[in-house]
C-alpha cells in the first residue's frame, strides 16, 4: 500500500506536501459532514425563527453524545497508524474491530438520556415550547446514533491506513442525499409529506443509515483493504485491544466533551437572553464550525502522520510532520477571520429568509457574533491542531485536563460574567468561547513543543 510519509530527514516542504496530500481529502470530508448540519439549520431558518431556535438546541444537544463516540473513533487513528508504523497488520484489525465495539455501546447508552431531551432542556432554562419542539426532532433523530458512529468508525480506519479520497466521496454521498431528503421532507417537496422540523430528523437517520452501509459495503469488497479481515469474526472479543482504546479514547472523548460542551453551555445561556439571540448564535455557530472543518481535518492528518512517525520511532519526523500541520492550519484560519470579519451580513443571510418578520433582528444580533468568531479563528485552529499532534503521540490523559480547565474553569466562567453581570450578553458570551480557546491553544502548543523534555516521544 503505498504512503504519504516521507522518509526520514527530508526537508520541510515535503512534510507540507505530504500533509496536503492526506489532509485536504480530509478537509473536503469534514466540510461536506459539517455541510449536513448547515444545510438543516439553512432549512429550519428558512421554515421559522422558533423551529431554527429548536433546531439549534436539538443539534447541539445531538452533537454533545455524537462527539463523544468520536474520541473512541479519533484513538483508533494513532493507533492504526502507528501498528503500520511498525508494519503490524494484525494490530490494525485489532485496534479497527474494537474501535468499533466501543462505539456501539456508547450508542446504545447514548440513546437513554437523548429520549429525555425536552426534561434535560426544561432543566437548563430552556422554554417548555422549545424544548417541545427539539424533543420532537430527537424522538426520531436518536435512532440515527448508531448508524452516525459506525460511520465515523468505518471512516477513521480509512483515514489511518491513508485512503483519505474515499472518506471524502463516502462523506460527499451522505451530504448530499441528507441535503435532498432534507428539502422534501421539511417542506413537502418532491411528493413527500411536509414534516418541518421532524422531516430533518427522519433525513438525518435515513443518510446516516446509508452512509454507513455504503461504507461498510466498500470496506468489504475493496482489494486493497481485504488484507487486513476487519469484518471477519468482528463478533469475537478483544479485551487487551478494547482496554487499550478505552485507554486512549476516553480521554479524547472528555476532551472533546469539553470544548463542545463550552459550545453546548454557550447555546443554553443564549436561550436565557431570547429566542432571536439563539436564532443567531445558531447561525454564527455553524459559520465558525464551517471553517473549523479545515483545521479539523489538518488535525487529523497531523494524528496519522505523527502516530506513524512515531511508530518508526523518528522523533524528527515527529516535529516536521506536527508543525507543517500547524503551519496550515494558521493560514487557513488568517483567511477565516477575514472574512468573517470583512463581509459578515452576506454570510448570514444565506441562513434567513427575509420574508419571515424576525430577519432582520436575527441578522442585527448575529454580526457582532461573527465578528467575535473572526477573532478566535487562530487560536481554535491552533488548540485543535495541537490536540492531534499530541493524540497521534497518544498523549491523552494530561491534554484532557488542560482542555477541561481552559474551557470549563476559564471559558465558561468568562461567558457568563461577561454576558450577564456585564450586561454584554451574546457578545459576552462569544467573548468567554475565544478567552476559553486561547487558554487551551497556549497549553496544548506548549506540551507538544516541550514533547521530547516530557517523554512523550519514547516509543510505546
Amino acid at each position: 500500500m503505498t504512503s504519504s510519509f516521507p522518509a526520514s530527514g527530508k526537508p520541510f516542504a515535503t512534510h507540507i506536501r505530504a500533509t496536503l496530500v492526506l489532509g485536504t481529502p480530509l478537509v473536503l470530508a469534514q466540510l461536506a459532514q459539517m455541510s449536513i448540519g448547515v444545510t438543516d439549520t439553512i432549512m429550519l431558518g428558512w421554515l421559522g425563527t422558533k423551529e431554527l431556535a429548536a433546531g439549534t438546541l436539538a443539534f447541539q444537544t445531538y452533537f454533545v453524545f455524537l462527539i463523544f463516540g468520536l474520541g473512541f473513533a479519533s484513538a483508533m487513528v494513532p493507533l492504526i497508524a502507528g501498528a503500520l508504523g511498525k508494519g503490524d497488520e494484525r494490530q490494525v484489525r485489532r485496534s479497527a474491530r474494537m474501535g468499533l465495539w466501543g462505539l456501539a455501546g456508547l450508542a446504545v447508552v447514548f440513546m437513554v438520556p437523548l429520549w429525555f431531551t425536552r426534561d434535560i432542556l426544561i432543566a437548563f432554562g430552556q422554554s417548555a415550547e422549545l424544548a417541545q419542539l427539539a424533543e420532537h426532532y430527537m424522538r426520531i433523530a436518536q435512532w440515527s446514533l448508531l448508524p452516525a458512529l459506525m460511520l465515523v468508525g468505518l471512516r477513521s480506519f480509512l483515514t489511518a491506513v491513508e485512503r483519505a479520497q474515499e472518506v471524502f466521496w463516502i462523506t460527499l454521498f451522505t451530504a448530499v442525499l441528507n441535503g435532498f431528503l432534507n428539502y422534501a421532507l421539511i417542506f413537502g417537496n418532491f411528493g413527500a409529506p411536509r414534516l418541518g422540523l421532524e422531516g430533518a430528523a427522519i433525513a438525518t437517520l435515513i443518510a446516516n443509515t446509508l452512509g454507513a452501509l455504503v461504507t461498510f459495503i466498500f470496506i468489504s469488497r475493496d482489494r486493497r483493504l481485504r488484507s487486513y479481515a476487519l469484518f471477519n469474526r468482528v463478533w469475537r472479543p478483544d479485551w487487551p485491544a478494547l482496554r487499550e482504546v478505552v485507554r486512549l479514547g476516553v480521554p479524547i472523548s472528555l476532551t472533546i466533551f469539553a470544548e463542545v460542551g463550552l459550545f453546548t453551555a454557550s447555546s443554553l445561556m443564549m436561550g436565557w437572553i431570547s429566542t432571536i439571540a439563539l436564532a443567531a448564535h445558531g447561525i454564527a455557530l455553524q459559520l465558525a464550525s464551517l471553517s473549523f472543518m479545515i483545521p479539523l481535518g489538518l488535525a487529523q492528518a497531523a494524528s496519522v502522520r505523527v502516530g506513524n512517525a512515531h511508530g518508526r520511532e523518528s522523533p524528527k519526523d515527529i516535529g516536521l510532520a506536527g508543525n507543517a500541520a500547524t503551519g496550515l492550519a494558521l493560514c487557513f484560519a488568517i483567511v477565516a477571520a477575514l472574512l468573517f470579519w470583512l463581509v459578515p451580513s452576506p454570510l448570514i443571510s444565506l441562513f434567513l429568509d427575509h420574508e419571515n418578520a424576525d430577519a432582520g433582528l436575527v441578522l442585527a444580533y448575529a454580526v457582532p457574533l461573527i465578528w467575535v468568531a473572526a477573532a478566535f479563528q487562530i487560536v481554535d485552529a491552533l488548540q485543535v491542531v495541537s490536540a492531534g499532534n499530541l493524540r497521534g503521540l497518544k498523549d491523552t490523559q494530561r491534554p484532557m485536563v488542560l482542555a477541561a480547565i481552559s474551557y470549563w474553569l476559564v471559558g465558561v466562567p468568562a461567558a457568563y460574567i461577561l454576558a450577564f453581570p456585564l450586561g454584554l450578553e451574546g457578545r459576552g458570551i462569544w467573548g468567554g468561547l475565544a478567552i476559553g480557546l486561547a487558554v487551551a491553544a497556549l497549553a496544548l502548543t506548549w506540551r507538544f513543543h516541550k514533547r521530547d523534555t516530557l517523554g512523550l516521544t519514547a516509543s510505546s
